[in-house]
């Protein structure tokens, strides 16, 4: 047996280690490291301990799966404060672990009562290994934190601290073969050890050991799990791609020890090379299989990678009894809904009609998957995925019922297709959506509406509205118009089940594309509050938002390259679609903004200040407040204003107006511009506005609920401060002028008698501002018409 050349005779045969890892994963490294051959093995937190030989850590490094790290433990000293951490790291044999003319690196974790600072326990680590060996040598070793020769690792508990060598250097789940990736297919990967974990929870590892393992994959991240699989099944090492190690620059590192572990993988590879594992994988995410493929060639991996859909999984794993089905759904978060329902779709029906001996393993951040399997996990082990809590679950194909509920609907076309649901009520609202939608279709057809609401919490237990976006007229034939989806979901009381309240919503995201022909990736979804926001809609996240497929959607403003300079030209920016309505084509874009950028309950009332325009005599002048997206102004100007004043607070909005009244035919063409466009406080714009000489004719004023922002002078509340608003755009009309005073405040109650004594009349119009796809919410907005007595 060969030793290191810096331990006594025998003693580099009885060392202690210690492997780090994710949270969760600490029972399944243990099993590992004892199949490797590790002694004394014990879980931790976030990392498992072994007594062994130098040898047994080297075959650790080269063949974990799971362990980020591989640690020899020095020694445990004192660290009580500064003082005692240096003393304690000054006492070691620094001189032998780093070789004359090596590099090192100190990373430290944890702290204490006096060592508050992982950076600073650091330094003074590092401050102590550099003088003791500079006392030793004469020479100060140099530091190099990217790639160091010897990479020490400091771990502070309570008044002690463990002191290793972190044999690894670069972390073990860095296989080599992440590098293949192209981002030209952004497809969400999963991290190797991650989908090793899947495989160890599912028992690959048992799988392996026979003739022709098979293995199913539901969303393969990046190909991951089809390349951890493939290596298990051909019996190779993990490190075998990696050319650097973190012990090799040790000073005890023993060469004939690690030639050993190498030589004997390679051998166990030639021997594996002839295996055929079945790999069977089903992603509904363009460039999913580009992805894997390309992952399998930079792994070397010689293996046949069947793709089909995810209804044929059974069909493909047809004749092995213990066949292995992974389902990741790491990659699509809780919040992007429509995602989440299209994804545990592919994974409910990749489950159906298994093998009775076959087992089922998901990774998930919730429990949406025990509800789609339609069964409790016989093992649930407790992960953390990027900063969520999640899942590892195991099922027994034997536990899954062979029936999932499911309602049938009629897609366009007249064609029966039964969807998969996770309440059996929702039996009920796909009858009801279907019903509605039938008699919406007609209506919309009749009134040549093309953009409208389909349903608006018709049944109390799904409380969502979903409106139903066609793509313009105007978009050339060959591309095709588009469909998208809008859900809204109410927020529920508290006295609903929120988990109850989440099935039915991803039940409804299942049904309604189908219902409405829409693709799953054209539905998007917001939750409706009922706080005091600026908005009355939270948005569902702050990052780049994912399709239904998992594809990052560009929220990006800019046009498309070099449109811009064409003369005439519009530039549409990045995921923006145009619609039609009323004769005008409008910029809408439902993945960017917490509105898509057309009010479609207000389509009446713009048809309203359309005619009214058309009647108006003298200057024909026109002005928008609150503008948003000055869909208003378009209309407008359509009946026949001569000057439209456009007002808003935010800069990117009356931008997309100004685009909104050029793709129209409305651009200004003469000097000073017919169509002008006001970043202003509205507020405080209309009280400058009246000491001046400027009169409109008629102007539309749609009013937020409230508004705190901080470009305003003060709040704004539109029960608090209407009257006051209203009385000042009063005084901005002409002798005859008249304006249109909308609120979205469901319990609005204007103060007449305030207005009266000022001189103002309102008139409601509210019934006949609200179209007929919005009449089962007659509250839906308040609309009046304001004149001077």
């Amino acid at each position: 047996m060969t030793t290191s050349r810096i331990f006594p005779e025998g003693a580099a045969g009885a060392l202690e280690f210690f492997a780090t890892c994710p949270k969760g994963f600490e029972p399944l490294l243990a099993d590992e490291l004892a199949s490797l051959g590790a002694r004394h093995v014990r879980a931790l937190r976030g990392q498992v301990g072994f007594g062994s030989g130098l040898k047994d850590a080297y075959r650790a490094c080269l063949w974990s799966r799971l362990a980020s790290r591989v640690v020899l433990v020095l020694d445990r000293i004192g660290a009580a404060d500064s003082d005692s951490l240096y003393q304690s790291m000054s006492e070691l044999p620094w001189e032998d672990h780093v070789p004359a003319g090596a590099t090192i690196a100190v990373e430290a974790h944890g702290t204490n009562a006096q060592l508050r600072n992982t950076q600073f326990v650091a330094v003074r680590a590092k401050d102590a290994i550099v003088d003791r060996i500079a006392a030793r040598r004469g020479a100060r070793p140099m530091v190099d934190v990217e790639h160091p020769d010897v990479s020490v690792v400091v771990r502070v508990s309570r008044e002690r601290a463990t002191v290793g060598i972190d044999l690894t250097g670069t972390p073990l789940f860095r296989r080599g073969y992440e590098a293949a990736r192209s981002d030209r297919a952004p497809i969400a990967p999963l991290r190797p050890d991650y989908a090793a974990a899947l495989l160890a929870a599912g028992g690959w590892f048992r799988s392996v050991r026979h003739d022709s393992p098979a293995l199913a994959c539901v969303f393969s991240g990046a190909g991951s799990v089809v390349v951890e699989a493939a290596s298990q099944a051909l019996d190779r090492a993990p490190g075998l791609l990696r050319t650097r190690w973190g012990f090799m620059g040790w000073g005890g590192h023993d060469a004939d020890a690690w030639d050993a572990v190498l030589a004997e993988a390679h051998e166990r590879a030639d021997a594996a090379r002839d295996r055929k594992p079945l790999l069977v994988a089903t992603d509904t995410r363009p460039g999913a299989e580009a992805s894997a493929r390309r992952a399998l060639r930079a792994a070397g991996m010689d293996v046949d990678l069947t793709f089909c859909a995810a209804e044929g999984v059974a069909t493909a794993l047809a004749g092995h009894t213990d066949a292995l089905v992974v389902e990741d759904l790491s990659w699509v978060s809780p919040d992007e809904v429509a995602a989440q329902a299209a994804a545990l779709a592919e994974c409910a029906a990749a489950a159906q009609g298994l093998p009775a001996e076959s087992t089922v393993v998901t990774l998930a951040r919730d429990g949406a998957i025990d509800a789609a399997l339609g069964a409790e996990p016989a093992e649930k082990i407790g992960v953390i995925v990027g900063q969520s809590d999640a899942a590892v679950s195991r099922f027994a194909a034997a536990a899954l019922p062979a029936e999932r509920a499911c309602v049938e609907v009629t897609v366009p076309g007249g064609r029966q297709v039964r969807v998969p649901v996770l309440v059996g009520a929702s039996e009920q609202f796909a009858r009801r959506l279907a019903k509605v939608a039938r008699l919406r279709r007609k209506w919309a057809q009749r009134e040549d509406v093309s953009c409208y609401r389909v349903y608006d919490s018709d049944l109390p237990d799904y409380a969502v509205s979903i409106d139903l976006w066609e793509g313009s007229e105007l978009i050339p034939s060959r591309r095709g118009r588009g469909r998208w989806l809008q859900v809204y979901e109410y927020a529920a009381p508290k006295s609903v089940d929120p988990t109850l309240a989440r099935r039915r919503l991803l039940d409804v995201l299942a049904i309604a594309p189908l219902v409405l022909g829409v693709a799953p990736q054209d539905v998007f979804v917001r939750v409706r509050t009922h706080g005091k926001g600026g908005s009355q809609y939270a948005d569902e996240a702050t990052a780049p938002r994912r399709d239904a497929r998992g594809n990052a959607r560009g929220n990006g403003a800019a046009g498309r390259r070099g449109a811009a300079a064409r003369e005439g030209f519009v530039p549409l920016p990045q995921g923006a679609h145009l619609v039609d309505e009323g004769g005008l084509t409008f910029e809408v874009n439902f993945g960017m903004r917490l509105d898509c950028g057309l009010f479609l309950d207000h389509r009446n009332a713009r048809s309203l200040v359309r005619e009214m325009m058309k009647r108006t005599q003298g200057s024909k002048r026109f002005l928008n407040l609150f503008a948003y997206t000055g869909t208003a102004t378009c209309y407008a100007a359509d009946g026949g204003a001569k000057h439209t004043t456009t007002v808003d607070m935010s800069r990117p909005s009356l931008d997309w107006a100004r685009r909104n009244m050029e793709r129209n035919g409305f651009a200004s063409t003469s000097r000073p511009p017919e169509h002008e466009y006001v970043q202003a406080d509205v507020i405080s714009w209309v009280q400058e506005q009246r000491h001046s000489k400027n009169r409109w004719d008629l102007v539309f004023c749609d009013v937020p609920t409230f508004s705190n922002s901080s470009r305003m002078r003060g709040s704004w509340d539109v029960q608090r401060d209407h009257a006051e608003l209203i009385i000042g755009v009063s005084r901005l009309l002409t002798r005859n002028g008249s304006a249109i005073f909308s609120c979205n405040l469901r319990g609005f109650k204007p103060d007449v008698q305030k207005l009266q004594r000022a001189g103002v009349v309102l008139e409601d119009v509210t019934a006949e501002s609200i179209p007929e796809d919005f009449s089962r919410n007659a509250k839906v907005h308040h609309c009046y018409i304001v004149r001077r007595a």
